[in-house]
């Protein structure tokens, strides 16, 4: 379309300019989603949403200062008003996927690219957790795929965060760390791997009544996982026990938590035999 062409259409009201060389059509308001795709076709080829914009498309974050943050090819040149500019390598750019229509950077880049810029560690393990609940990146996965980003910026802050979060004790050794924590919350030594009502559990102290499973991320994900373990705690419950589930996490890092959470369950179930 020649510059004449488009001089007619802005003056008709048919086109409505946003950025050199990018047009509204047919009325000058845009929603989100438009502002974000024309602040992508503005910085040119190759230029992909990302940061805080992406992390707000995909849904597991927000954009700051107003600024829409566009990664663009490092030997570009040229700024945008209300645009943020990332120049970037290769390898980022070469992460990117289209999400409603809008080429942005994967999940993954963008949780690494996010784990550059949030303030807090809280703030990141937000992000992590809904990435995780929309499907888009499951969290004992992403662990793992960190190991093709050695060195990059956000990487080492993101496996700090994960590293609690997605480790997970051997049989053996849970079984080990859940005795000792029984000793010292007063409990007699439990039996581990027996069947009850129907089910496999964990940890089971028969005269107590006293059910205890350790989850983990892999294998307590899903929803119909979750469902699952629900229903086998209902079961217990109505056989008159006293499950209890805790988090690998919170059996290797909150030694303090589970143990006082065994210690009331062991008074109550005593007062009730």
């Amino acid at each position: 379309m020649t510059p004449r062409r488009i001089e007619r259409r802005i003056a008709s009201g048919r086109l409505h300019p946003v950025w050199r060389g990018v047009y509204a059509v047919g009325r000058p308001q845009l929603g989100r989603h438009g502002r974000w795709m024309a602040a992508v076709l503005a910085c040119g080829p190759g230029a992909a949403l990302s940061h805080g914009s992406a992390a707000a498309l995909w849904g597991f974050g927000k954009e700051r200062s107003g600024l829409i943050d566009i990664s663009v090819p490092s030997t570009r040149r040229g700024r945008r008003e209300g645009i943020r500019v990332r120049r970037r390598t290769g390898a980022a750019l070469g992460e990117v996927v289209v999400h409603d229509c809008i080429p942005l950077t994967s999940p993954v880049r963008t949780l690494i690219d996010q784990a550059t810029e949030l303030e807090s560690m809280g703030q990141l393990e937000r992000a992590v957790n809904e990435a995780d609940k929309l499907d888009l990146v499951r969290a004992d996965a992403l662990h793992t795929s960190l190991d093709d980003y050695g060195g990059q910026p956000g990487v080492a802050r993101l496996r700090k965060l994960l590293d609690p979060l997605s480790f997970r004790l051997s049989d053996s050794e849970l079984e080990r760390r859940m005795r000792s924590l029984a000793r010292t919350a007063g409990l007699p030594m439990p039996e581990t791997k027996v069947w009850v009502n129907g089910y496999e559990v964990d940890f089971f102290w028969p005269v107590l009544r006293i059910i205890v499973e350790a989850d983990g991320l892999r294998y307590h994900r899903t929803a119909s996982q979750q469902k699952r373990a629900l229903e086998r705690d209902q079961t217990h419950l109505a056989a008159g026990l006293w499950p209890l589930r805790f988090s690998h996490w919170q059996i290797t890092y909150d030694s303090a938590h589970v143990e006082e959470v065994l210690r009331k369950t062991m008074a109550r179930a005593r007062d009730a035999v």
